[in-house]
């Protein structure tokens, strides 16, 4: 593919859609989570609870701080510039926050999203911490440092931390000035048990760090996410760094990547997808370690891309790049062709573009409007919970299409724990559940007469989110794993006849927990 063909591509598409004037004002939040994030009971952020309008970050703490619980959803409307200056420490059973910095620490089910005019955090980083069911859309961060004066947020324009499930950050920019030496950590940072993420039509620029997966070598408990049609703009490396986790990356635009992109180490994997590669050099593979990642690639154009040679602790994909393993994703998704790639992220990625995704034909479009307030917003924090009483979790994600075949079926298990049962995993309620005896165990679905089963969900009652680590689907009669996972959720596999599937188990944090196990025919 040659830079005049994509140049061609790029131009026609900007034409096309008006990229040079397109003024669109920032909205409210739209679209629906999609990637790793709409795995494992699915990212809904404050979708269903009040809405309120915040101008300064101490505005923000405090509407964190007024709900009734830690778990009330809110939605956060924010509009212009939040500095050191207006974000200040508030305290409240519901929060814990501090000065500085923009803290959705110990809190869930949380939408933050910028609107009017624009929202721009200057100097002062988002940091998402022991936190589940976070939505960050249409929003700036700017130059957040971890040296010099003043610091935010160990430098990460937006970093994840300690326990964090389902986050979704859609169409925000985020950039510095500069690198590790001008004061200036990662951009997008996981570590610490950091699962189901997805970044998505976002602009990563003028850093030296895009950002990682995994703090070390060591930390691998991190992952899965997503990175779609996101624009990476003069990076030194970390488009991410993957330490041991998996990651689908699909449809971005990388141009100016000086020394490094996709890093997979330690174990990790990548599938890579229909991305644009410009002007950069060893865009894919294992660098700055002789611990080995992975990759499967596919439909990814290279324009002008310079490849290292490989020795020691650098293994370049290229320049003939080739997959070293496959890796599945359990969600459906669209792949744009990656020659119009350039054009399309230029006029959808990034905070203030109206919130455009594309169609899957390299077309911008306008997605609806998911958090649609039956009454105005208020205007700045509220003091308590509404008089009519808000859900304190979100509703429940909507199940596949068909009948969930486990109602009405039977259930057993390797053992039980706590006085709980087997029926209770497939009774239809999230209010019950079945719990091991330990750390692992075995819960089933009998039937009986033969059954097409395709997909399974695993649901966990609340306060047990995040628990169950690796588990997989098996069938009873051949004992072949008919799927793996990490974290409950939805695993789908070749429709299959049995009479018995078991979930197994393997590993978990804290006391696992099954509140429900779907099955499906489809």
């Amino acid at each position: 593919m040659t830079r005049l063909l994509a140049t061609g591509v790029a131009a026609a598409l900007a034409t096309a859609v008006g990229v040079s004037t397109l003024t669109l004002p920032a909205q409210a939040a739209t679209g629906a989570a999609d990637g790793f994030a709409s795995q494992n009971g699915g990212t809904t952020g404050g979708a269903g609870g009040r809405t309120v309008r915040a101008t300064t970050g101490t505005q923000i703490h405090e509407a964190l701080c007024g709900r009734a619980g830690s778990d009330t959803p809110i939605v956060i409307e924010v509009s212009g510039t939040i500095t050191h200056g207006n974000t200040a420490k508030v305290s409240g059973s519901s929060c814990n926050t501090a000065a500085g910095v923009i803290e959705l620490k110990q809190v869930s089910n949380v939408t933050l999203v910028g609107v009017g005019s624009g929202a721009v955090f200057d100097q002062v980083g988002i940091h998402i911490r022991e936190a589940r069911n976070i939505i960050v859309q249409n929003v700036t961060v700017k130059n957040v440092k971890k040296s010099g004066s003043p610091t935010s947020n160990g430098g990460d324009a937006i970093g994840m931390e300690s326990g964090v499930s389902n986050v979704w950050v859609d169409h925000v920019t985020l950039e510095a000035s500069g690198g590790e030496s001008e004061g200036y950590d990662g951009l997008f940072d996981m570590k610490g048990d950091t699962r189901y993420v997805t970044l998505s039509y976002s602009i990563l620029r003028n850093s030296g760090r895009g950002g990682l997966v995994g703090s070390g070598d060591s930390d691998l408990g991190n992952g899965p996410v997503t990175y779609h049609h996101n624009l990476y703009e003069n990076l030194d490396s970390r488009v991410p760094l993957l330490r041991g986790a998996t990651a689908h990356i699909y449809n971005n635009h990388y141009v100016g990547i000086k020394e490094s992109g996709i890093n997979a180490r330690a174990g990790g994997k990548a599938k890579v997808d229909n991305n644009y590669f410009e002007d950069s050099k060893d865009v894919l593979g294992t660098f700055y370690t002789d611990l080995p990642g992975y990759w499967q690639v596919a439909g990814n154009v290279f324009d002008n891309v310079s490849w290292s040679s490989k020795g020691g602790d650098t293994n370049p994909a290229g320049p003939n790049v080739t997959s070293t393993t496959t890796v599945s994703v359990p969600y459906s998704y669209r792949l744009d062709g990656a020659s119009c790639v350039p054009a399309l992220v230029r006029a959808t990625a990034g905070a203030n573009t109206g919130n455009q995704v594309s169609n899957g034909s390299c077309t911008p479009q306008t997605p609806a409007p998911t958090t649609a307030p039956t009454s105005a917003p208020t205007t700045g924090p509220t003091a308590g919970p509404t008089s009519s009483p808000q859900p304190s979790t979100p509703p429940p994600t909507a199940p596949p299409l068909g009948r969930n075949l486990s109602l009405g079926a039977g259930a057993d298990g390797s053992g039980k724990g706590g006085g709980t049962s087997y029926g209770n995993a497939i009774d239809g309620s999230l209010s019950t559940y079945w719990q091991p005896s330990g750390s692992t165990g075995r819960i089933s679905v009998k039937w009986g007469s033969a059954t097409t089963v395709a997909r399974v969900v695993v649901r966990e009652p609340a306060g047990s989110v995040g628990s169950i680590g690796a588990w997989r689907a098996v069938d009873n009669a051949t004992g072949v794993v008919l799927a793996t996972g990490n974290g409950a959720g939805t695993l789908t596999f070749r429709a299959t006849s049995l009479t018995k599937l078991n979930v197994e188990i393997l590993g978990s944090t804290g006391t696992p927990r099954v509140a429900e196990v779907e099955t499906y025919a489809g």
